[in-house]
């Protein structure tokens, strides 16, 4: 049976910042079981002098009481820690392996609200944590194993700032971006959420000749995500309209999503990107092993285009790092989620907005084309995703008559190709119900009926 976890959610460990587990306390304690974990998984540092730990973090005013405890944790098993400030994950990603530290460290709840936060964990290669070494740190945090561990005089970590970490994320980012390619004459709107991005995003796309308008770049600790980004891309839709650009750009708190917009307003998201991507690649014989990854949120739409196209769509479950987990298994280049999570493997090791965004840029250029007229590539299928706010996760099968009702919305639309999926999110107290099929009145009525159901029991 496999061992349920205690803190370590589907990404990493994630609450409501100075409430259990995120507080300075288990900060301090899972910055010492980290140091452990990571000396002992290599015995000899990958760079000079002792074991060396990356912590970056995104916009949240408590970012700044978990960086310290993280910190003092680490330091006192005699690991040092480099301080990179606030950075998007994959720039944290990226960092870690650039200065051929042990490991690195994200400070961020991603698209949650400001109140929550959480830590992330990267390998020394920039991949997040596989579920055996989180067991590991997860049962040293608990078990005491570690306290008579005690480094003390000069075997005590030493904490350094590094000052040019967002310089070598914006060098990385750009280097995704065709070398001698410019986006000279190309206006694009971002929104930076007030997160992680407010400074890399404009940078980039500056540095590579766009004319940049800029929205939610202010971050002050408590606005970020807050009515604008990927969470609520209406502004950008609105801006891009406004300003008459060729793109939008919204990120999430942290970047490593993104979601786009047309030059009418028309909101693209990850399937999008997919399609347009996927597509691309595959009629350039660049798409490795002719396969996308994408998870069971993904339009079916999706599938059935690429396999016109002569490829194919493996399907995971939510959320970034299984996609990821699938490619590394088989050698897949390319995989996403539906709300932006796209990675690219040929240029990073996890999801990137930006360089998400840039491979879109790419295309648009080399085609001449704007954006609206390469989302004409695919059909999506009827969808509707409803997210269920709930008092307490309790399971599907122990509701009164939940199950029965999607057993019967999934026998009038599987016919069609269509499906009904319900599970729990991973990260927040809802519970997400998503049905998808070829008629549109048909999925309008079971959503509402199966999400009536589980509102009236555990709605929260």
């Amino acid at each position: 049976m496999k061992k349920l976890k205690r803190i370590f959610g589907t990404d990493g460990v994630r609450g409501t910042a100075n409430i259990e587990p995120v507080t300075a306390e288990t900060a301090l304690k899972l910055g010492r079981a980290a140091a452990h974990v990571f000396k002992t998984l290599e015995s000899h540092a990958r760079g000079h002098g002792r074991h060396k730990i990356v912590i970056g973090k995104d916009t949240r005013l408590s970012g700044y009481m978990i960086e310290n405890a993280l910190s003092s944790g680490i330091l006192s098993m005699g690991v040092d820690v480099l301080f990179i400030g606030p950075l998007p994950t994959p720039g944290v990603a990226y960092v870690t392996r650039s200065l051929r530290a042990d490991a690195g460290i994200v400070i961020t709840a991603s698209h949650n609200p400001y109140a929550d936060n959480g830590i992330k964990f990267f390998r020394a290669d920039g991949y997040k944590l596989d579920d055996a070494i989180e067991a590991q740190i997860e049962d040293l945090v608990f078990s005491g194993t570690i306290e008579n561990i005690r480094p003390v005089a000069s075997e005590v970590g030493k904490a350094i700032r590094i000052d040019d970490a967002l310089g070598r994320y914006i060098e990385y980012a750009k280097a995704s971006f065709p070398k001698g390619m410019t986006l000279d004459g190309v206006r694009v709107v971002v929104d930076c959420a007030n997160g992680a991005a407010y400074k890399s995003t404009p940078a980039v796309l500056r540095e590579l000749g766009a004319e940049v308008v800029v929205y939610a770049n202010q971050p002050n600790g408590t606005n970020i995500n807050q009515d604008c980004g990927s969470m609520h891309p209406e502004l950008l839709c609105q801006k891009v309209v406004e300003h008459r650009a060729q793109l939008g750009i919204a990120h999430d708190g942290d970047a490593d999503r993104v979601l786009l917009c047309d030059e009418h307003g028309k909101l693209v998201d990850g399937d999008d990107i997919l399609a347009i991507t996927g597509l691309e690649l595959l009629a350039n014989h660049q798409l490795a092993e002719k396969t996308i990854v994408a998870t069971v949120m993904s339009n079916a739409g999706l599938d059935a285009t690429v396999a016109e196209a002569g490829g194919r769509v493996v399907r995971t479950d939510v959320g970034d790092k299984h996609v990821i987990d699938e490619m590394l298994r088989h050698g897949y280049r390319v995989g996403g989620e539906q709300s932006g999570h796209v990675i690219f493997r040929d240029y990073a090791s996890t999801g990137d907005g930006l360089v998400a965004a840039l491979q879109m840029l790419r295309i648009m250029k080399v085609k001449n084309a704007l954006l609206s007229q390469l989302s004409l590539c695919w059909t999506r299928f009827p969808q509707k995703t409803v997210n269920i706010r709930v008092r307490e996760k309790l399971p599907f099968e122990q509701m009164d008559g939940v199950l029965q009702l999607v057993n019967q919305a999934e026998a009038e639309v599987k016919p069609g190709g269509g499906r009904v999926f319900l599970r729990y999110s991973g990260t927040e107290p809802k519970a997400r119900l998503l049905l998808e099929g070829r008629d549109e009145t048909v999925i309008e009525k079971w959503s509402a009926q199966i999400a009536a159901a589980i509102q009236q029991q555990v709605g929260g």
